[in-house]
């Protein structure tokens, strides 16, 4: 068990519960202890009805056959007794263990997931991170709450067994374990052979779950292409695969044990024959030979699931290491040291020759400058694909330039704590995500501990509470997963309030008007208008009129800021922006 092993990392991960592992692991070895006294048990009672007088128990002081079975009734009845305690106390003990360490990493999983950077989220389906964090530590869950109990009781087996054959009949016990040896070295020659297979498995697990959770999600616009056929027959091809890779893994994992059984075979047959021939020379009591025998059948016996239980560890180890490699990813963006307060917030923003290339190598800004005045409006418009939505995660720290600064107050954001920066940020973005949940739990998603007066009065601030009150539940009203209860525009009209409610000095809009109405836009510029005075606005937008207001409007093209000025001033020139002005006013 080395330390990067997936079992390594397991017994570091759980250092704070190895008191209650080995407690477990105790009554493990207690419960198959008290299994294995029935064999000497009947040897004993054999031995009282062929040697009467002469028999152990006799030895013992109790003189009388009849006296003897009622001591070796009683003796058999606390011995059933204590394994039933010690099976009971070995399984609790087991599955709350498992289910303590199964809830410690899911919620250290999803932790750990809520630190990472966008990026890493972009890059992966959402599904799989689900599968992760459920279906593969379900996994882990099952191999220590079965599998873990299974191997300390066969190692107790072949202890004790191993001690007490080696006393009665030294010179058949070597018999009994031959196949030991034989076994351990196929287990091991399984356990490599079979890896690679389980990590496949848990792969194509991971790739179905994707699949599903994108397509639940997009369910709508399934329907609406009438695509049902075509994905359930992608949902078809994906499941064959998984079922095809877990063919494989079955195939061996079912030829293991039937192998265990032939060696198991040999053995059992040998010290059954070399036992009886002691038995018949004399040099061996009928009642040594049959607890010899039944030995045999309980040392032996068990080693048929060692398949099973291996089979178990290796499904648990592939899913471990998925779980670890989530644990493992570290965040792309450095935390800074320093607080920000509202004070330094309610600064000025400077972008300096700012340069952000995305993993696959496409440079999207290209040496951007521009200046965030403090409590004013500052506008980003230009076309689809010019860089404005990457500005607004570089200001989120979601992202970090790969060269230049952003600054406030004069210090790079980077030497802010990322939370205490974001805090200070209230973001309305395009695509609005609604928790399940009533409004009033929506709009106070950024302060949980606002009154409802203050919601009220965020909701009032975004021209929501009109609407809000006219529904049957007024802001007890349930949302629906995503929103999807509400229109458009009434979503992004309690994304507003949301981001009101936090009272952020910074105010960001990335596109929060481009999918709503003109009555909907209307309410959110006066809105805006009400609350510009108290906050800094950086308004990111396609739609022209709603930043025609903004104090300063920079024009982006192709990752540039190719002009600038107020709304009056970019019209009254030729540019990008005069002609974009034109085309949405119907000009030209």
């Amino acid at each position: 068990m080395t330390p990067s092993s997936p079992l390594g990392r397991l017994w570091r991960y759980a250092a704070a519960h190895r008191p209650r592992v080995l407690l477990a692991a105790t009554w493990s070895v207690l419960n198959k202890t008290m299994d294995l006294a029935p064999p000497f048990l009947i040897g004993i009672a054999v031995d009282v009805v062929v040697r009467r007088g002469d028999s152990f128990v006799a030895g013992l002081g109790v003189v009388d056959p009849r006296a003897q079975l009622g001591v070796l009734a009683g003796v058999t009845l606390v011995v059933w007794g204590l394994e039933s305690l010690f099976e009971y106390l070995a399984k609790v003990s087991w599955r709350n263990l498992a289910q303590t360490v199964e809830h410690e990493l899911r919620v250290d999983g999803y932790v750990a997931l809520q630190g990472l950077d966008l990026e890493f989220f972009e890059s992966r389906p959402t599904g799989d991170l689900v599968a992760v964090l459920n279906d593969d530590v379900n996994q882990l869950e099952r191999f220590l709450d079965v599998g873990a109990h299974e191997l300390v009781q066969l190692a107790t087996t072949v202890v004790l067994i191993g001690a007490a054959f080696f006393a009665i009949a030294p010179e058949v016990a070597w018999v009994a374990f031959l196949p030991i040896p034989v076994i351990a070295w196929g287990s091991l020659r399984f356990q490599r052979a079979i890896e690679p297979r389980y990590a496949a498995v848990r792969a194509e697990a991971g790739r179905i779950a994707g699949i599903l959770a994108t397509n639940l999600e997009g369910i709508a616009t399934i329907k609406a292409f009438t695509a049902e056929a075509r994905e359930a027959d992608r949902i078809r091809a994906a499941s064959d695969r998984y079922r095809v890779v877990n063919r494989r893994a079955i195939a061996m994992s079912s030829a293991f044990v039937p192998l265990i059984r032939l060696a198991i075979l040999v053995a059992f047959t040998a010290t059954l024959v070399l036992g009886g021939f002691l038995a018949l020379d004399g040099r061996m009591n009928v009642g040594l030979y049959s607890v010899m025998v039944f030995l045999t059948q309980r040392l032996l016996w068990p080693l048929t699931r060692v398949g099973e239980t291996i089979d178990l560890y290796e499904r648990a180890m592939a899913s471990s290491r998925r779980i670890f490699e989530v644990l493992d990813t570290e965040p792309a963006t450095d935390s800074g040291e320093l607080e920000l307060d509202a004070a330094t917030a309610s600064e000025s923003l400077v972008l300096s020759d700012v340069r952000f290339a995305y993993p696959d190598g496409r440079e999207v800004l290209h040496g951007v400058d521009l200046v965030v005045e403090a409590g004013g409006t500052t506008a980003i418009v230009g076309p689809t694909g010019s860089g404005k939505t990457t500005i607004v995660k570089l200001l989120l720290r979601f992202h970090d330039p790969d060269e230049g600064t952003i600054e406030l107050a004069g210090i790079d954001l980077r030497k802010f704590r990322v939370g205490s920066l974001r805090r200070r940020i209230a973001f309305v973005g395009q695509e609005v995500f609604l928790f399940e949940g009533t409004i009033r739990e929506n709009i106070a998603y950024g302060r949980p501990d606002a009154s409802d007066e203050e919601i009220e009065a965020a909701a009032r601030a975004a021209e929501a509470h009109g609407f809000i009150t006219e529904l049957p539940d007024g802001y007890a009203t349930m949302v629906g997963a995503r929103g999807r209860r509400l229109s458009g525009g009434q979503r992004q009209r309690i994304s507003l309030a949301r981001a009101l409610l936090t009272e952020a000095p910074i105010m960001i809009l990335d596109e929060a008007t481009s999918a709503v109405d003109n009555e909907t836009e209307a309410a959110i510029q006066r809105s805006l208008r009400r609350v510009a005075h108290r906050r800094t606005l950086v308004v990111i937008a396609h739609r022209l009129s709603t930043v025609r207001h903004a104090d300063r409007i920079y024009v982006l093209e192709n990752g540039r800021i190719t002009d600038a000025g107020t709304h009056d001033e970019l019209v009254a020139r030729p540019g990008t922006y005069a002609d974009l002005w034109r085309v949405q006013t119907g000009e030209a």
